[in-house]
């Protein structure tokens, strides 16, 4: 943000609260105006290339790929693979290690520290200078989306309340005397907010944020926030349900703008908030506004500039290099051979399934970070998550992402009044017993519901069907074809998702469950759970 000309993303003074509702009025207008006029985002990814391109040629990682500074995207395209975290891997333990000039110019002090949804290996990707800058200017953008998408910027006169992870980081011992530290994103971004961020908007204040006892935190927030005037809430969904939870049992009122007259903005992003929209919309009180983004450790990528239907605005000015990869030739095994099969922002379809690669100011080079995008329009781009490339339900051909179960349920359960709690769908292979001569899916649904007034499987198992097969040719082949049965529906007792959560480490903060896999891991762990709680 800038007021006559001054930037304040890196202002370290106080700023006065008229100064920064002058400063948002400033750029709320010059947002809309961008948003409003033609669409340049091809020509800045360009431009972002090119500097890019500049920053690893100076890198032992640039100079062993022969990435120049003169490099043009085709060479690019052509002759840089494509890899995943395993691949980066040596290198990133090189940066750990102190090293300088590895993947990016300099040495790198912070690590996001990521499992991703998969319950895989702990993740250490670099978050440099430049990569802060990165995530400080795309999540001020998110804001001023929304800002001018509703033509006002009152929310920037109140508190900011995000449900981040703990900022508390632990120091990497690899770097010897060199100081590296490792956390959560949330943490790390966090710590290193613009003073006057801190100052005007940022809750819920340093010591809190440092909690990493999520039911201690939530009840240290309710008793800080509980009269101060917030304006913003941002968080998982879930979460922010059980915020709300914690917000009536400590102040005896509901819903949440009851608490805080002045909420108008709930920001959610990282899972798809369909099925917990009506719930959501109950907590939070009539009139307030949903804003969606699109956040990853790897890269902030997309926020909310129109209708919810219109998919979010890809954020193409903040510092990272998008290539699309279409997910009909996706091997993760044969990453080496697929590079000159992706395209730049330039090249992409609407309707098309891409896997999502990113090229970053912290040394992912072309990395695929794992996500599977589908654009609404590309003029301006606008995209919509679909889900993971490990999280694909595919056991039987049926090539089933996480958007279709997710748009499937939730259509079922705002037909039936349903509410879930949480939910992952496996595949359940055919054996010898008489019902299971067939593969089918089987799908785990947590409700929030009174036992009596639990619905049927059977009824379930019918609408879930008809609705994947609306909206998956793949599936509904098999299905038509014989090759799967009817899916069968299994009611989980209430905590089972918490309990397996929690044994994997991913209980608060911006933890997800995984919603589908084509093996059963998951949905093992959850049948010894379900007769456990």
């Amino acid at each position: 943000m800038e007021v006559g000309g001054m930037s304040l993303l890196g202002l370290k003074m106080s700023v006065p609260s008229s100064l920064l509702t002058f400063g948002a009025g400033v750029q709320m207008r010059r947002v809309a105006r961008r948003l409003r006029g033609p669409d340049h985002a091809p020509a800045v990814q360009e431009q972002i290339f090119r500097k890019l391109a500049g920053k690893y040629s100076a890198t032992e990682f640039g100079r062993t790929g022969g990435i120049s500074r003169a490099m043009r995207y085709e060479s690019f395209r052509r002759d840089v693979p494509l890899r995943n975290y395993e691949q980066f891997l040596p290198w990133i333990e090189r940066m750990r290690r102190g090293e300088a000039d590895v993947l990016w110019p300099g040495r790198c002090q912070h690590f996001a520290v990521s499992s991703g949804t998969t319950a895989g290996r702990t993740k250490y990707l670099p978050i440099t200078s430049d990569m802060l800058e990165h995530f400080r200017r795309a999540g001020l953008d998110s804001l001023f989306f929304y800002a001018a998408r509703v033509g006002h910027t009152r929310v920037f006169r109140g508190r900011h309340l995000f449900l981040g992870g703990s900022t508390s980081l632990a120091r990497l011992p690899e770097a010897g005397n060199f100081a590296t530290w490792g956390g959560d994103l949330s943490g790390i971004t966090a710590i290193n907010l613009p003073a006057w961020v801190e100052q005007c908007l940022y809750e819920p204040g340093r010591e809190i944020a440092q909690m990493a006892d999520w039911p201690a935190k939530l009840r240290a927030i309710a008793v800080r926030t509980s009269n101060r005037d917030i304006t913003l809430l941002a968080g998982i969904p879930s979460w922010l349900l059980i915020l709300a939870e914690t917000m009536r049992a400590h102040t005896g009122a509901a819903p949440l703008n009851a608490i805080w007259p002045n909420l108008e903005c709930l920001v959610h992003g990282g899972v798809p908030v369909t099925p917990f929209e009506n719930e959501l919309r109950a907590a939070a009180g009539p009139g307030i506004h949903f804003h969606e983004v699109y956040p990853a450790s790897e890269a902030f990528i997309a926020a909310q500039d129109a209708d919810p239907g219109a998919g979010l605005r890809l954020i193409a000015n903040s510092g990272i290099f998008y290539e699309f990869l279409p997910l009909r030739i996706f091997d993760e095994t044969r990453l080496g051979e697929l590079g000159d099969r992706a395209v730049s922002l330039e090249g992409v379809r609407a309707g098309e399934d891409y896997v999502l690669l990113l090229t970053t100011p912290g040394g992912l080079c072309r990395y695929v970070i794992g996500d599977v995008v589908r654009f609404v329009s590309t003029t301006p781009p606008r995209l919509v998550y679909a889900g993971r490339t490990r999280l694909q339900l595919s056991a039987f051909g049926e090539h089933v992402i996480e958007k279709e179960l997710t748009d499937a349920l939730a259509r079922v359960c705002a037909a039936g009044s349903l509410t879930v709690a949480n939910f992952h769908v496996a595949p359940r292979f055919p054996d010898s017993a008489p019902d299971t001569m067939r593969g089918r899916h089987e799908w785990w649904l947590e409700l929030k519901s009174s036992p009596e007034a639990q619905p049927e499987t059977a009824v379930l198992a019918r609408q879930l069907d008809t609705e994947l097969q609306r909206r998956n040719e793949d599936y509904e082949a098999k299905r038509q074809g014989g090759g799967l049965d009817i899916p069968l529906v299994r009611l989980a007792a209430p905590g089972t998702f918490e309990q397996w959560m929690r044994h994997h480490g991913k209980w608060g903060g911006q933890s997800k469950m995984p919603r589908c896999r084509s093996d059963r891991t998951i949905a093992d762990a959850l049948a010894q759970l379900d007769g456990d709680v």
